[in-house]
């Protein structure tokens, strides 16, 4: 199936698969220009060309779809051209973000692949065999991302949007992505230091997925079509806590999951030992013994698949897993609530963000 041209996009009916092409449209033809303009240049294509794969490899394209349920949930309409451009800068940053963050949490796989800095460690091994060759892996893959983050700000300059537009999205840009890194300041100080208290491990996902995720990705489409701080804020009630339930699937995936579902491994947030709420659960309920056990295998380099299934087996033992599951329940049907509530969320909106709150948190990738 060929993508639509997003220049002729119409009012009608949204359908986040053609949102999710024609953001993909937008990122294919950026990528042409710079490619162009790179060899016009002589410059190394290397860089664009591994970011353009990256990014071509998949992803649920989540933030950009919710920018534009965000418009549709102000307007009623699909979001136009320069709405969908401000998406493509999203799934843009995005990809910045999991660079940097495959390589701060030493990741070896992405979406079935290796990491991108792995990758490139594989690319130069054949030419400098040693240390060396990671550590140019490390170096090109920070400058890659660095790379992504430098063109979202350029997808969304160029998006043609008016001053009044720029005046309302900024602001919540910025906010996103000062809030993401935050949160991934959070979760790196704290990994290796799992304890069975719940404020940490709950700020992080705050900070790290539910704002940056669900809530700034819906007020960033809401505002391009001048949303009222009360849309706002019942789109903050609905997205939120459903954010705050995306990520405690995540982590139950990266420990549970099938990683030929989920595209990563499940040993490397136990070797990490990351500090997620289904580890501090665990470590409050466990009886000494099974702390004993966490402690001795959480944060382990080596961690074995034996080992890690004696860890899964205490961490369904102390009811942390079924705990987790109820606490996703719960924050599902918070946000359905606050959807229900919404008097101004418009009524075309309604259905897609219902189905939405559903697959984020039942999902088994």
């Amino acid at each position: 199936m060929t993508a639509r041209d997003p220049d002729t996009l119409v009012p009608g009916q949204l359908d986040l698969e053609e949102l999710r092409r024609d953001v993909d449209t937008m990122l294919r033809r950026f990528f042409q220009s710079k490619a162009a303009a790179a060899a016009t240049r002589r410059l190394p294509g290397q860089a664009a060309q591994v970011l353009k794969e990256f990014l071509a490899a998949g992803g649920k394209r989540l933030r950009p779809a919710l920018c534009g349920l965000g418009w549709q949930a102000a307007t009623g309409t699909p979001p136009p051209p320069p709405v969908v451009r401000v998406a493509a800068a999203l799934e843009m940053f995005h990809a910045f973000c999991l660079i940097h963050d495959d390589i701060m949490d030493n990741s070896t796989t992405r979406r079935g692949a290796p990491t991108v800095h792995r990758a490139l460690a594989q690319q130069y091994a054949a030419r400098r065999p040693g240390p060396l060759a990671e550590r140019l892996g490390v170096s090109c893959a920070l400058l890659i991302g660095d790379l992504a983050l430098v063109w979202s700000s350029e997808l969304l300059h160029t998006a043609g949007l008016t001053s009044r537009h720029l005046d309302a999205v900024l602001p919540v840009m910025d906010a996103m992505r000062t809030e993401v890194i935050y949160g991934q300041y959070l979760d790196v100080t704290a990994t290796g230091e799992t304890t069975p208290g719940l404020a940490r491990a709950l700020a992080i996902i705050r900070y790290k997925t539910a704002k940056y995720t669900v809530e700034r990705p819906l007020h960033i489409g809401a505002a391009l079509a001048g949303a009222s701080p009360s849309l706002l804020e019942h789109l903050s009630a609905y997205g939120m806590p459903l954010g705050e339930a995306f990520q405690l699937r995540d982590d139950l995936l990266g420990v549970f999951g099938d990683p030929a579902s989920t595209g990563k491994s499940r040993l490397e947030d136990l070797r990490e030992d990351k500090h997620t709420v289904l580890a501090a659960l665990a470590l409050r309920e466990a009886s000494p013994g099974q702390a004993d056990t966490l402690h001795r295998l959480l944060g382990n380099p080596h961690l074995t698949e034996a080992e890690a299934d004696t860890v899964r087996s205490v961490l369904t033992a102390t009811g942390a897993r079924a705990q987790v599951e109820e606490m996703i329940a719960k924050r599902r049907e918070r946000a359905l609530q606050a959807l229900a509530s919404a008097p101004d969320i418009h009524p075309d909106a309604r259905p897609l963000l219902r189905e939405f709150a559903d697959t984020a948190t039942r999902r088994t990738s």
